[in-house]
């Protein structure tokens, strides 16, 4: 494998993104002096912004501020891999946790996110929005039996139209992934350049009449009637404050409890469009079936994106880990699926980059409100956040508007969190289960046993009754 480059602090996405808006791209100046709204937000990525337009679609003469610590998309929204799906896919692991009605109401509810995202992608021909659905590959006996069970799910919960079994030669024939032993191609399912709907999201919400701050972090919050909002230059007084600040907010007492922060890392190669073209005919976005799943798109010019989310364990869940955007040992893994996975694709590797994923105990995003206070989280993407990040600014708008409505009945909402272990178990337990599952994974890919030890950490979340890390 050739060397690649180090992980960069922003993504070949959003360096594409920023140099497609040459001059105008501008940051909003930073907050400055006070100002009073009824809703700020922190956080100017899919979720804060999602939310920021939903709630000026709903009440138009709602005043919204947005405050960002660095420009919008330089986060994770900018970093994702750009496969845009809800929870079809997650229909056995949904049903299993929160029962079969709950689980079908979570993916229709993403089919609705979808369905704006499309809607809202339709205008914007340059957000490279592209559907052909999604298609899941086993590469090992262990995938394949996931595969099966989760056809097995769609069946009995009665929307087997959800996935299509694809034998061998079928998946090939959508893209050739020559280890592929069978797969399920998923109706639901596209692929965007997310730094660029991320800047389009950003464009739309200052044309609604959203007012931004970049290069804004918050330093400090203060609840009350109104709550204040601290920052370096100024201070923002608003009725709501929504924190939506990814892996920051394992801080937070409302979450803390049900948050891990692990990361994933990505390539980007040179563009091949004619090679592509011949190896991967279809429009579907890829992965395959593992715990620490390869996830995988192309482009419209030409290029692959590879994504690993085998990326380490932040300590005692502290976001500003150096390892979760630095860590070559993760990027070098995204190469070698790459290798692995398209070795027809022998094209450069031009890009790399990695960050932090907030992973809910089981999972699934959660949307909640402080006790006694007018200040909501959303938090617990875990690494899927494309479609969940629509879904958290509906259910966000809808609990500050006061509805009693679809989302704010949803599991988002009125589920019940696992707790996860305390600290220091939960860093050493994490690390040692990751170190059990990844070395599961890579022998069984060479079709080897795996030493005891490994298969001993990796069974130990499914014999503790945990949610996550199970696979």
């Amino acid at each position: 494998m050739s060397v690649i480059p180090a992980p960069a602090t922003r993504s070949w996405w959003l360096e594409d993104a920023l140099a497609r808006e040459g001059g105008a791209a501008v940051a909003a100046p930073p907050l400055d002096g006070t100002a009073t709204v009824d809703v700020a937000i922190v956080g100017g990525g899919f979720t804060g912004l999602w939310t920021a337009l939903i709630l000026k679609e709903r009440q138009p003469n709602l005043t919204v501020a947005v405050i960002e610590r660095d420009i919008c998309g330089a986060g994770a929204s900018g970093k994702n891999g750009g496969n845009v799906g809800g929870y079809w896919r997650a229909l056995t692991r949904v049903s299993a946790a929160l029962g079969d009605e709950a689980a079908l109401a979570l993916a229709r509810l993403g089919t609705r996110a979808q369905d704006r995202l499309r809607t809202f992608a339709a205008a914007r021909e340059a957000l490279w929005w592209r559907e052909g659905g999604a298609l899941v590959v086993a590469t090992t006996a262990r995938q394949e039996a996931s595969l099966a069970t989760a056809l097995d799910t769609m069946k009995r919960l009665g929307v087997p139209e959800a996935g299509r079994s694809m034998t061998r030669d079928g998946a090939l024939a959508l893209c050739r992934i020559p280890n592929a032993r069978a797969g399920i191609h998923y109706s639901e399912g596209a692929t965007v350049n997310p730094a660029r709907l991320a800047r389009a999201l950003r464009r739309a919400a200052l044309d609604a009449g959203v007012r931004l701050f970049e290069g804004t972090p918050m330093t400090g919050l203060s609840a009350g009637a109104p709550n204040t909002v601290a920052t370096p230059t100024g201070t923002l007084k608003a009725g709501h404050v929504i924190l939506a600040t990814n892996t920051e907010l394992a801080r937070h007492p409302l979450a803390a409890a049900h948050l891990s922060v692990f990361s994933s890392y990505a390539v980007m190669t040179a563009p091949a469009p004619d090679t592509l073209a011949r190896i991967w005919p279809s429009e579907a976005s890829a992965g395959d079936a593992a715990m620490f799943l390869h996830y995988f798109r192309k482009t419209p010019d030409g290029r692959v994106l590879m994504g690993s989310g085998s990326g380490p364990v932040a300590a005692g869940a502290n976001p500003a880990a150096s390892s979760n955007t630095s860590d070559r040992a993760s990027a070098e893994r995204a190469a070698a699926g790459l290798a692995s996975l398209l070795p027809d694709f022998a094209v450069p590797i031009v890009a790399s980059w990695g960050g932090g994923i907030d992973v809910a105990s089981d999972q699934l995003p959660f949307v909640r409100t402080v006790p006694g206070q007018q200040i909501h989280i959303a938090a617990g993407f875990s690494g899927h956040g494309v479609n969940p990040t629509a879904m958290a600014g509906e259910t966000l708008a809808s609990t500050i508007l006061g509805a009693n409505d679809e989302w704010t009945r949803s599991p988002f909402v009125t589920r019940r969190l696992p707790t996860l272990p305390p600290e220091p178990f939960r860093t050493v337990g994490g690390r040692a289960v990751r170190w059990g599952i990844m070395t599961c994974e890579a022998a069984e890919r060479a079709n080897r046993t795996p030493p005891a030890a490994a298969r001993v950490l990796a069974a130990l979340p499914r014999q503790l009754g945990m949610r996550v890390g199970v696979r």
